[in-house]
């Protein structure tokens, strides 16, 4: 039998192997959750990137279990925005304000 690849298994995979693009992907996924507010897309991008981080490393870096992180992360899922901060943080970046004329229509 013949195990297919996620998008997401394919997508983190990218990801890893050029790392240098997880700026734009996440800046991407913001502006699209600014203007469409869609979380589940959000969650999605956000569990991608702590994928490429590695889950238990994130996970303990911000004290929660690997199986909390991936039900935060989860399409049902409704973290708190300090669990969204403490995601951030562990992957390298911060959430900042950005003034609603700056985003692209």
């Amino acid at each position: 039998m013949t195990e297919y690849k996620t998008l997401s298994d394919v997508t983190a995979a990218y990801f890893t192997e050029h790392p240098e693009e997880i700026d734009a992907f996440l800046t991407e996924a913001f502006t699209d959750y600014a203007r469409d507010g869609d979380s589940a897309a959000l969650l999605s991008a956000l569990r991608i990137i702590v994928r490429v981080k590695g889950v238990s490393t994130v996970a303990a870096e911000i004290g929660m279990s690997r199986q909390g992180l991936q039900k935060a992360l989860s399409a049902n899922g409704n973290p708190r925005l300090d669990n969204i901060n403490a995601i951030m943080r562990a992957m390298g970046y911060q959430l900042m304000p950005k003034r609603l004329t700056d985003i692209a229509a």
